[in-house]
């Protein structure tokens, strides 16, 4: 007897993507998707595209979107829509900064079913004839503009997704006091439509208008802020001396090892240096920030947007207890108060298999008990003098800075 497969589920949603020309747009057999849908959900914008259909309930995302889908999901399930019943309509494709990501993430990708439309990045791409491997793209909308700072590098290009029409000023603003304001800015409007409109302008002159729908083509010309490996100089951080200096920094985050979509805890983070370059080695990567002084929390967002991360989380509080409900770590970085009770039995019990702690510590007592820890744990112990040359009178000498104590634990898997 040959065995037959089983009957493939239908998806819990269909995620149809919208080009800018909306309705019309539409396949014939697109359009029937969305016709038989018992629920349509969607942006107020995509809702108001789509003709009326009778006893098809509409409804928009929640806000704040996150927070709520599961609950909007659960309570669509739990009343028997299920399948080809629910669309979720999207602008472009899906896939790209959209809902689909989100839907897939939620339910599974056997429970999503995508149907894209041409992206306006692609769209963008062939307007400005940027090949796709010789442009980034950063996507602010719902996001802090500032994550555009990442990306800057003299002669690179970048394609930012805007949220809206004020988007294109809140860059040039941005670009104009990072020194790039020679940066050449392309604002395409309605992408794909009848009433497709393309402004260029250097970032130093740009005053608008933009249409709603916008994206930005940047052509970036300005000076190196410093690199992507870890190190960054010491004087792009604003600080009070709490700051881990650049070259036990690039220390700590070799060990810490920054992989894409992994999450570090950085405890005690002064000006949130070690949150910050991790966060710098790769867009998906993030950070919390653990700080017990105001004045250092409220400095740390400052530096993470001044360096294109404004995403770090800064949580204001003393360790151990301001470690409870953090979202699971895979790196933890302890820069300071390694010594107060609990903070080193919570980061150890908080590590993963395949997880990375690095712990510094400049005092007799932080040394003693990183010690012991090596001797408990295994690991790597370090033991970091950094000196630097400087005038002594006429001559120049070496001046020591104060040595640090590293141990560095990887978690086996």
């Amino acid at each position: 007897m040959s065995e037959t497969n089983p009957p493939r589920l239908l998806p819990a949603v269909t995620v149809l993507g919208m080009g800018a020309d909306g309705w019309a747009g539409l396949s014939t057999v697109q359009q029937q998707i969305v016709l038989d849908a018992r629920v349509v959900l969607g942006g107020h914008r995509h809702l108001a595209l789509i003709p009326p259909r009778r006893g098809q309930v509409r409804q928009p995302w929640p806000s704040p979107l996150r927070e709520h889908l599961p609950a909007m999901l659960e309570h669509l399930d739990s009343a028997g829509t299920t399948g080809a019943e629910i669309v979720a309509l999207a602008s472009g494709d899906p896939l790209v900064f959209g809902i689909g990501s989100t839907l897939i993430e939620l339910l599974g990708p056997e429970r999503v079913r995508i149907i894209p439309a041409l992206s306006s990045i692609a769209l963008a791409r062939a307007e400005l004839g940027w090949s796709a491997q010789s442009c980034a793209v950063v996507s602010v909308v719902g996001r802090d503009p500032a994550a555009v700072l990442r990306e800057l590098a003299p002669g690179r290009r970048v394609l930012v997704l805007s949220a809206d029409e004020s988007t294109p000023q809140l860059v040039a603003e941005l670009l104009r006091d990072c020194g790039y304001g020679a940066s050449r800015m392309h604002v395409l409007g309605d992408l794909g439509t009848t009433d497709f409109s393309r402004t260029e302008a250097l970032a130093a002159g740009w005053e608008g208008p933009a249409a709603r729908l916008n994206i930005i083509g940047l052509e970036l010309v300005g000076p190196t802020h410093g690199g992507w490996v870890a190190g960054l100089p010491d004087d792009l951080f604003e600080h009070d001396g709490q700051l881990t200096k650049r070259d036990l920094r690039a220390s700590a985050l070799a060990r810490l090892a920054p992989v894409p979509g992994e999450h570090l805890w950085d405890v005690g983070a002064g000006a949130g240096s070690v949150g910050i370059e991790w966060m710098r080695a790769h867009p998906s990567c993030t950070a919390t920030a653990i700080e017990a002084v105001p004045e250092r929390a409220a400095r740390i967002a400052r530096n993470a947007a001044a360096l294109g991360v404004p995403a770090l989380r800064v949580v204001l509080g003393q360790a151990p207890q301001a470690l409870t409900g953090l979202p699971e770590p895979s790196a933890i970085f302890v820069g300071g108060g390694a010594s107060a009770p609990g903070v080193m039995a919570r980061c150890l019990s908080a590590l993963p298999a395949g997880g990375r702690l690095v712990v510094h510590g400049v005092t007799l007592e932080t040394e003693r008990l990183l010690g012991e820890l090596y001797a408990q744990h295994g690991g790597e112990l370090t033991r970091i003098a950094v000196e630097i040359a400087a005038p002594i009178g006429s001559y120049t000498g070496w001046t020591p800075a104060r040595a640090v104590t590293q141990w560095a634990l990887t978690r086996p898997r």
